[in-house]
């Protein structure tokens, strides 16, 4: 029996507000960018097409734009992993039986719910001052001081550091992998006289192979977007020494300090193309080391 034309007319009605703001708020937009990444556009008078030039500037007279591509891959390429490897660790922790297990796991994801604000930004900003608490226990630990903000090497280790804190979501979707690998694999493993370390990676790394894919795949992305904390700590100014000058933190100067919104445009779409192709490589290595339950899943 076909749909009566109320019916659709009802269901329609539900979806629009949805298609709406999708075609005001998401494509609308981004189809404007794309045209703006081809023209002058200072935000204040009417755009000018100017063709790829806006591109051939980025990649052939922008110095310090291929050093915001350097800080943003160290960024993804160290704070990834370790933000990773740091939540299944926890995760397995959590991964126990007992009365107060639901507070532990409460107090272990509020630094992801809390950790993008702009309040714990300036928080970890004064931890890692000279005067800050990071820097008193390096002294009572008889290691000299670090300058966090004067050393961009330093500087970027401290964004790194917020990120790997961050680590509640993944930390979540590791410990529901953990919960659905049967306990008979572990008790066969016992059987056979399975260590603690050969259980890990002969049971558990591959069982969870899949959740590592997907929170992989999630956290690139985020790391490659990532905007607030370098903002705060540097002050807007990807200091010291262009340390901290992620590639959107770079992009918003472009836009809305320098007013060269065409420019910024451009630049986001290259960073559509990037985080693109790292989201294809992982999909396509994942032939190769992801497992699944499924018959001839590999």
């Amino acid at each position: 029996m076909k749909p009566s034309l109320s019916q659709n007319l009802t269901g329609y009605a539900f979806i629009s507000p949805f298609v709406f703001g999708f075609l005001a708020f998401t494509f609308i937009p981004i189809l404007a960018s794309l045209y703006l990444s081809f023209t002058d556009y200072d935000l204040l008078s009417t755009p000018s097409w100017v063709g790829i030039d806006n591109y051939v500037e980025m990649f052939t007279n922008d110095p310090k734009y291929w050093k915001s591509i350097e800080v943003t891959f160290l960024y993804v390429f160290l704070g990834v992993p370790l933000r990773l490897a740091f939540a299944l660790a926890v995760a397995m922790l959590l991964n126990t039986t007992s009365r107060a297990i639901g507070v532990y796991r409460t107090l272990f994801y509020l630094p992801s719910i809390i950790g993008g604000s702009v309040a714990v930004s300036i928080m970890w900003r004064n931890l890692f001052g000279d005067d800050g608490v990071v820097n008193s226990w390096l002294v009572f630990l008889g290691i000299p001081s670090v300058s966090w903000f004067g050393d961009p090497d330093a500087a970027l280790s401290m964004l790194i550091s917020l990120s790997v804190w961050q680590f509640g979501s993944s930390m979540l979707i590791f410990l529901a992998g953990l919960k659905g690998i049967p306990v008979a694999l572990y008790e066969a493993a016992d059987v056979d006289g399975a260590n603690p370390f050969q259980r890990f990676f002969k049971i558990t790394m591959p069982m969870l192979t899949p959740v590592i894919l997907f929170n992989m795949i999630m956290q690139t992305i985020g790391a490659f977007m990532t905007f607030v904390p370098a903002y705060i700590i540097s002050k807007g100014e990807g200091g010291p020494m262009d340390g901290t000058l992620l590639y959107s933190l770079y992009l918003f100067r472009q836009g809305f300090v320098f007013f060269n919104m065409g420019y910024a445009s451009a630049m986001a779409w290259v960073m559509l193309v990037i985080i693109g192709i790292f989201t294809a490589i992982l999909f396509m290595s994942s032939k190769f080391w992801v497992h699944y339950e499924t018959k001839g899943g590999k």
